[in-house]
């Protein structure tokens, strides 16, 4: 894993800033009362290798400029992958032709100058791994290598991936605002099959780090694809029954996610949320604690500011149980008569305190007798009444021990009992994305089989 090569090529963030400046003269020039405009560059290398040989090998790098302008409440915008003075004129002239045509929004403009970050901390989320291919199809081969040897009856592979992301995008607007700061991703990946006939099974793992030094070894990631997927061998099913449900923390934060889908400000306003207007109520049982802190460092879901330049603060979304408020931009704000919340492009590291300590073993003791989900299927969730229904697969558990692997079942319920119905949350946290939270357990769900 420790591979370093020559510095890394400096994305010029002093250029893309002077491109911002360009672009908002411009429509400062055409008459706009307003107008902002983010410019990115970005940088990746992914590669798959499956079987030992090189599937896919792709080098990205892109540039682009989207420039939104405002006509008083009128709004127009336009991108390009052309950065030349030339395009960038073009671009805003074409934004102030869209929004000539445009009806008027009450509610569109920039967010409060007031609420700019006028002093961004630095994050530290940008260490570029400076990773060749050909270092990268090793590491690849490396983690798939590991895999298939673990275990005789990990018998073929969809492949092992290394995907290594820079990007450095800069915003600014025409109250004097512009900021901007890079960030990478890296991430190593091994899908494996096992079993043979009716009886095969498919499972992976994966690490994900901003800094690629803090990422899993190869051979350890492929290893534990094999064991998830060796574990899963000759699966039952269940007769349909209703117990208690048991989420990893992978699948813990999707279920976080659908309750920050419903929360957020295009949902309230739009009426698409089963959380419609529950700002003041209990979401979650008593005691359950979930707070924003978007100045983690390193963290996947960091922000120093949103994506309006608003200052993003450490918030408390639930406490006790209770929900507090909205995730807001300044449009959706305006449309529910509030104040943006700095979450234009969504919320910063939501982290959920766990109340059972242990890690999985303390989870399953808690579960006693249930269902330990580790992979759901389909897209069976309803954002707007909050009916669930997801095919699932994972372990059914006697005693707190776990008897036999699950599979070709459904677990249904409705999110908003779902989250009212959590009796307890892991210290197993996840912490490859936006959403950090242990393993769930919830108090009951229809388990349909045969």
């Amino acid at each position: 894993m420790a591979v370093e090569s020559a510095a890394p090529s400096r994305l010029a963030r002093q250029d893309l800033s002077t491109i911002i400046e360009r672009a908002l003269e411009e429509a400062r020039a055409r008459g706009a009362s307003q107008a902002e405009a983010v410019v990115s560059e970005d940088m990746g290398l992914s590669v798959v290798v499956r079987l030992g040989e090189v599937e896919t090998l792709e080098h990205q790098r892109d540039r682009s400029m989207g420039i939104t302008v405002y006509f008083g409440k009128r709004k127009g915008s336009a991108s390009t992958a052309d950065l030349s003075l030339e395009a960038v004129r073009a671009t805003v002239a074409k934004a102030s032709s869209i929004a000539r045509f445009t009806a008027e929004d009450p509610c569109a403009g920039l967010a409060d100058p007031a609420l700019m970050a006028r002093s961004p901390p630095d994050l530290d989320l940008a260490h570029p791994w400076t990773v060749s291919a050909e270092q990268a199809i090793e590491i690849a081969k490396a983690c798939e290598g590991a895999a298939l040897a673990h275990d005789a009856r990990i018998n073929n592979s969809e492949g092992a991936s290394v995907n290594t992301h820079q990007g450095l995008h800069v915003y600014g607007n025409t109250h004097g605002f512009i900021g901007g700061y890079p960030a990478t991703s890296h991430t190593i990946s091994c899908v494996v099959l096992a079993g043979s006939g009716e009886d095969m099974q498919r499972d992976y793992w994966y690490s994900s780090a901003r800094d690629w030094h803090e990422l899993e070894a190869a051979e350890s990631i492929g290893r534990e694809s094999a064991r998830r997927t060796v574990a899963r061998l000759a699966p039952r099913k269940l007769s349909t029954r209703r117990a208690p449900v048991l989420l990893n923390p992978e699948l813990a934060r999707g279920l976080i996610g659908h309750f920050a889908a419903a929360i957020r400000g295009s949902s309230q306003y739009r009426q698409s949320s089963f959380l419609l207007n529950a700002a003041g109520q209990p979401v979650f049982p008593a005691g359950f604690s979930i707070v924003e802190r978007p100045h983690i460092p390193k963290a996947m879901g960091s922000a120093p500011f949103d994506e309006e330049g608003v200052e993003t603060r450490e918030r408390e979304l639930i406490a006790d149980g209770v929900l507090t408020g909205y995730i807001l931009s300044s449009y959706s704000a305006r449309k529910l008569g509030l104040a943006t919340t700095g979450n234009a492009g969504g919320a910063h590291n939501l982290i959920i305190a766990p109340n059972t300590r242990g890690g999985l073993q303390a989870m399953l003791a808690r579960l006693g007798t249930g269902f330990l989900v580790t992979e759901l299927m389909g897209q069976g969730v309803n954002g707007v009444t909050g009916d669930y229904s997801r095919g699932a697969a994972g372990f059914w558990v006697e005693n707190g021990q776990i008897q036999y692997p699950v599979a070709e079942v459904t677990i249904a319920g409705n999110l908003r009992q779902m989250l009212k119905g959590i009796v307890a949350v892991g210290d197993d946290v996840d912490l490859r994305g936006g959403t950090r939270v242990g393993s769930v357990l919830l108090d009951e769900m229809t388990i349909a089989g045969e």
